[in-house]
Formats: structure tokens, sequence, C-alpha cells
């Protein structure tokens, strides 16, 4: 529990600077969103009206706090060019996000954790150099090349999904399969390479150790063999998926707006071409959150798994 304790509080610590840093990110920024709210052919007086209602006016450090102070009681500020609660916003737009984040992330563990597997357990076969080229050419390859790539295939040259995410109105798109297939292949095929060859090298690394060549000493072979070396190479495998799965949230907004999913990526993108601050601040701070929550998890489920550490009582 000490343990725990202490990893909660850099997390903490830790997005108390990203707050910091997201605030000051966009305080930054050229422009505001006083050209969006007051129009192009607005007065200069209007614009400092505008100003002066959205708070602008106001320095940055009672800003940030007045901010910051919101966040902690649940209340992320109100969007400066629809007027809309903020936490309306996000949340409307997480089921999207979800929508195309569970199942990438399912199709990544099968497909990286069953090649990442089978290739360390024929490391230096055909099948291993095959699959360790074709994963550094999609290492090498931008997420929205990959996107590209999948839009003309399935799309132009094989019409057989749709190019865009169109959910008709009413309903979620969770209802509609089709308009989830591309972006989640997308954002799977962007973490794949990186995540087969994190997971491939901790099989190798197991295979090759004493636990491991115990086991073979032994006659363990086939099946169970396999759940031997897998077995121990479990937390490290952990770790090089939990931290693939943290980059999905940051790969989404990429495919979100390659493929128009209306989530939180995609309203990222739309916020910070209207300087829409509190949008912006928000979607930000929830998507670094989210991020240390992955990883914290991760950290906990390893800590667990780790047999280095048995429970208290035990030898």
């Amino acid at each position: 529990m000490s343990w725990l304790a202490v990893r909660v509080a850099v997390c903490a610590v830790t997005l108390t600077v990203l707050s910091v840093l997201v605030f000051w990110a966009t305080d930054i920024l050229p422009g505001d969103a006083v050209g969006a709210v007051s129009g192009p052919d607005a007065t200069d007086a209007e614009r400092e009206a505008v100003r002066l209602a959205l708070g602008l006016d106001r320095p940055p450090l009672e800003r940030y706090l007045d901010w910051g102070g919101g966040v902690l009681h649940g209340d992320l500020g109100t969007s400066m060019v629809s007027g809309t609660d903020v936490t309306d916003i996000v949340g409307a737009r997480l089921e999207a996000s979800f929508a195309v984040i569970l199942p990438a992330a399912g199709l990544l563990l099968v497909l990286a954790g069953g090649l990442g597997t089978w290739a360390g357990l024929r490391a230096g076969s055909r099948l291993d150099r095959a699959l360790s080229g074709t994963t550094l050419g999609l290492i090498g390859t931008p997420d929205f090349l990959i996107a590209t790539g999948l839009l003309l295939v399935f799309t132009l040259w094989w019409p057989v999904l749709p190019a865009v995410a169109i959910v008709p109105l009413g309903q979620s798109l969770w209802q509609q399969p089709e308009l989830i297939v591309l972006p989640a292949a997308a954002l799977a095929l962007g973490g794949f390479g990186s995540t087969m060859r994190l997971l491939r090298a901790c099989v190798v690394q197991s295979a090759a150790s004493p636990y491991a060549e115990f086991a073979r000493l032994n006659g363990v072979r086939g099946a169970r063999y396999v759940w031997t070396v897998v077995s121990n190479a479990a937390g490290p495998a952990v770790h090089a998926f939990t931290i693939m799965l943290a980059g999905l949230l940051g790969g989404g907004v990429v495919v979100e707006t390659l493929f128009n999913v209306p989530g939180l990526g995609y309203e990222l993108t739309r916020a910070v071409g209207t300087r829409d601050v509190p949008l912006i601040q928000a979607i930000s701070l929830l998507l670094g959150g989210a991020t240390l929550l992955v990883l914290l998890a991760g950290d906990v489920l390893v800590r667990l798994l780790d047999r280095r550490h048995p429970r208290e009582g035990q030898p």
C-alpha cells in the first residue's frame, strides 16, 4: 500500500505539472477565441467587449487558479465558441473515442501478442526475420500514411467500407460497426510494430533465462513449455502493452481526424482551429490523465505478477 501511495502521489504531481504546461501552451497560442466569437466583421470595440466577457483580460495566474480550482470540483469550464458546458461536450465525445480505442487495443493485443510470442519462441527463424522486417516498416510509417493506405484499399480499390464515420442522428458509433473497422485497424497497425517487437524481446529474454533452460533440461515440451516461457515474461510484456495502449490515446487524434470520427481527438482538432481554450485544456488534460491511469494500472498489474515480490506470509 505504501508503494501504491507513492505511485499515486507521483501521478498527482505529474498531472499538476501537466496542467501548468497545458495552460501555458494554450495561453501563448497565436490568436484567441475572440475572432471566432465576434466574427470577421466585428469592430475593435466589439472585439474588446468579447474579450472582457470571456475573461481574457485577467492575469494568467488568476485564470490558471480559477481553471484549476474548477477542474478539482469537476467543472471544466464553458466553451468560448459554442457557450456549451465543456463537461457535456467531452462526455458526448468519449463514447465515440472508446468505440475506436477499445477494438484497436483488443486487435493489438491479439495480433502483437500472438505473433510476438510466436516470433520470440522461434528467434532467428525465417518467420522471425520476416516479421521483424515487416514491423520495422510499420514503425517507420507515420499513422496518417497507414490510415491513407487503408482508405485507398478499402474505399477506392475495393470499396467495401465507408471512408468516413457519418453517424446517423440519434445513434451511437457502436450501432454502426462498419464505421469502426477502418479507424480501429489504422490505430492498431500504427502501434503493432513497436508492440510486437517489445513482446518478442520479452519472450526471447524469458526463453534464454535459467528458469526456461531448467524446464527444457527436465523434458518440458509443447504447450507446457510455451506457458512456462510466457508466464515468466508476463511482467515485462504487460509493461510493453500498457505503454503501447497509452500511445493509442495520442494516436487517436490523427485517426479520428482522418476518418471524421466524432471523438475527443476530432473535437480537439476543431478546438485548436477555433482557439477554444477551455475545450483544448480539458481534452488535453483528460488525455494526459488517462495516459497516467493506464500506466499506473500497468505498474500495479506487473507488481502483482512479479514473483520476486511474494505476498506477506509466503516464502
